[in-house]
């Protein structure tokens, strides 16, 4: 097996940060590539009601959850290459069953199927840069991810749409599933392994549920990883219910495409600052920051739906801030809640994407299926998830924001100690 300093040797930090974002955008093109399909996809599998078709995004977001608990004690057992390539194949091939599914509840379960082969590619991502990174040099590592995979949004549903003009919306599956077989061969001819040799860990329940209870007994983890659950939740709330907004609040259903990417812009924008400032800043600032911004704009937000419900110019704008402080806080929150787990990141990792990934598929299921062809539910979802996400961070503060420690406190190795 090969070490983490061998690893850095035959492939560079570049190729490898370009890599992972790539596996993280593959998630990102399952979510957002069929957001324009949603209407023919609703007459083609004979869904009645509008808001259920949002569960094709749900289900594969509770797939993903779930099997976030599944990769990380694999990986840290068995590597993160084996796991990787076994996930991303697995993927493809049910990628491929959804393009062929006969109707809406089958649909669903492959759906669910592929969510949870999918998420070794968040939950693994995170490992290797945890495997060689830790800090604010993570968060500047996670940041750049981020930045990539979020290109993938401002694109992703023009890319539906233009399969769309030429196919029909089945055809979009099939796309996911070459790009995942494409992914699977990099991964396999250029990606070494990077856990080292003396952080394999057997996978033991009782050992396993030790370590999961420390992650959620350490105060910091803990209040950082509900908190970036909480606010991705509002994200998923939107992204449900974009294409419905686009259509039935602003009469507006060609600018879809055009409007999504706008608003994407704000992420991509963030993350590439992100990774620009945070080790001068410090994490903490930063995301602290971003987080009080997004309040605000959450605020103006409820506000604008209340007195000026159909300009869809104010929407974007605010939309698109809220959208760029979620780039701050998204990753540097995970880097601070990852931070202490050096020696056993495959398992932390997998527990707390499981955490953010469950709530914020629950919480972005709940939002969108508010829907009453307004922008309120929306705009609700942005201000109370950012409120709920402060009070977490200043209880795991203790009351103090913008602090910035001197030096990285990790855990015991053993969790008894």
């Amino acid at each position: 097996m090969t070490s983490p300093a061998s690893a850095k040797k035959s492939i560079g930090p570049r190729e490898l940060t370009i890599m992972m974002a790539s596996l993280m955008a593959l998630n990102a093109l399952a979510i957002d590539a069929m957001l324009p399909a949603f209407p023919a996809m609703a007459q083609g599998l004979k869904v009645s009601d509008p808001n259920q078709i949002q569960y094709i995004i749900s289900v594969f977001l509770a797939g993903t959850g779930i099997g976030a608990l599944i990769y990380g004690p694999l990986s840290d057992r068995y590597g993160r290459k084996p796991i990787l390539l076994i996930a991303i194949i697995g993927a493809a091939v049910f990628s491929l069953a959804c393009s062929i599914t006969p109707d809406f509840e089958m649909m669903l379960a492959m759906r669910f199927a592929h969510g949870l082969l999918a998420a070794a590619m968040g939950v693994l991502v995170i490992s290797v840069i945890r495997d060689q990174f830790e800090g604010d040099a993570m968060a500047r590592r996670m940041s750049t991810i981020f930045l990539i995979f979020m290109t993938v949004p401002i694109i992703a549903p023009t890319i539906g749409q233009m399969v769309l003009l030429f196919a029909g919306w089945r055809t979009i599956f099939d796309l996911m599933a070459f790009m995942a077989v494409a992914a699977a061969i990099w991964v396999y001819l250029r990606l070494p392994e990077t856990l080292a040799p003396e952080n394999i860990i057997p996978i033991e329940p009782h050992a396993l549920a030790k370590a999961w209870k420390v992650v959620v007994l350490h105060r910091n983890a803990a209040g950082y990883m509900i908190g970036a659950g909480i606010v991705q939740g509002s994200l998923f709330g939107y992204l449900n219910s974009s294409q419905q907004m686009f259509d039935k609040v602003f009469h507006a259903a060609d600018f879809f495409t055009i409007g999504f990417a706008i608003v994407a812009i704000g992420i991509a924008v963030s993350n590439f600052t992100n990774s620009q400032i945070v080790e001068r800043f410090g994490a903490r600032r930063v995301s602290h920051t971003a987080l009080l911004t997004f309040i605000t704009l959450g605020a103006l937000q409820v506000l604008a739906a209340q007195f000026a419900p159909k300009s869809m110019p104010l929407f974007l704008l605010l939309l698109t801030g809220n959208m760029a402080m979620i780039g701050f806080i998204g990753s540097n929150f995970s880097s601070i809640a990852m931070t202490p787990f050096g020696h056993v990141a495959g398992a932390a990792s997998s527990f707390q994407t499981f955490v953010r990934t469950a709530l914020a598929a629950s919480l972005g299921a709940i939002i969108g299926q508010q829907f009453d062809g307004s922008v309120l539910p929306v705009t609700l979802g942005f201000l109370g998830c950012g409120i709920t996400a402060l009070m977490l961070v200043l209880w795991s503060e203790k009351g103090m924001l913008f602090t910035r420690p001197r030096t990285t406190q990790p855990i015991p190795s053993d969790p008894r100690s």
